[in-house]
């Protein structure tokens, strides 16, 4: 799930600049489930832009903001609210936002919102980071522990010896992530797999935009 949170509205308000025609659109997925960019959250924008002396012509809820196709479809009956509008505001998250400005072709996109991670879902309203998309998934021989997030050094090859009562020297709030690996570990019976010493972590598709399309080739992104 990506999660985001609502921009300061100063922050937003510097952005629009002198807009004053807008419209909301917001995501019914994982916008809405952060509570950033649901129909609560479009409502409580609309009453501060208002309150602020700006008009809402029209407010939206895409499910979800970022498919390209189905925005496309849904954008059409917007079309003549467009035409009026001096810019639309998204609540969605920043791949939902890119994916408005691609199809609202002739008038500003903003963002409402802040894009922080990919996470879980730990209860309502609380969330954890868990994933950084990295492109080469580290997960089958660390016991399913992410090193990536949940290393603060992003080590690849063991503890860094700083940590302290299992606790991440970086940031004494967070287990020490290798700690965590090899408590994973030890009863599945997996600990050489500590023993490996592994190579620089590759970070190339990464450097570059990936595109999967898996009409073509399952299974394969490839970097533009």
């Amino acid at each position: 799930m990506i999660i985001s949170e609502n921009k300061d509205i100063k922050e937003t308000l510097e952005m629009i600049g002198k807009s004053e025609k807008l419209i909301l659109v917001g995501c019914n997925q994982c916008a809405a489930a952060c509570n950033s960019g649901g129909e609560t959250e479009i409502d409580d924008m609309k009453k501060k832009l208002i309150g602020l002396n700006k008009k809402v012509l029209k407010q939206l809820i895409l499910d979800p903001a970022c498919n390209l196709q189905k925005t496309k479809k849904d954008i059409k009956a917007l079309e003549k609210d467009i035409e009026e509008a001096d810019a639309v505001l998204s609540l969605a998250c920043g791949d939902g936002t890119q994916t408005l400005a691609k199809v609202i072709k002739n008038k500003p996109v903003y963002p409402a919102n802040n894009t922080l991670f990919i996470g879980e879902v730990q209860r309502v309203g609380k969330y954890e980071e868990a994933c950084r998309a990295c492109g080469k998934c580290e997960l089958g021989w660390t016991g399913g522990i992410c090193p990536m997030t949940d290393c603060a050094k992003g080590l690849i090859n063991g503890a860094c010896g700083g940590s302290q009562n299992s606790k991440c020297e970086v940031n004494e709030n967070n287990d020490c992530a290798w700690v965590k690996i090899y408590e994973r570990l030890e009863p599945i019976g997996q600990l050489d797999n500590l023993r490996e010493v592994r190579g620089p972590k590759d970070f190339s598709k990464k450097n570059n935009k990936i595109r999967l399309d898996n009409r073509k080739q399952r299974g394969t992104a490839k970097s533009m």
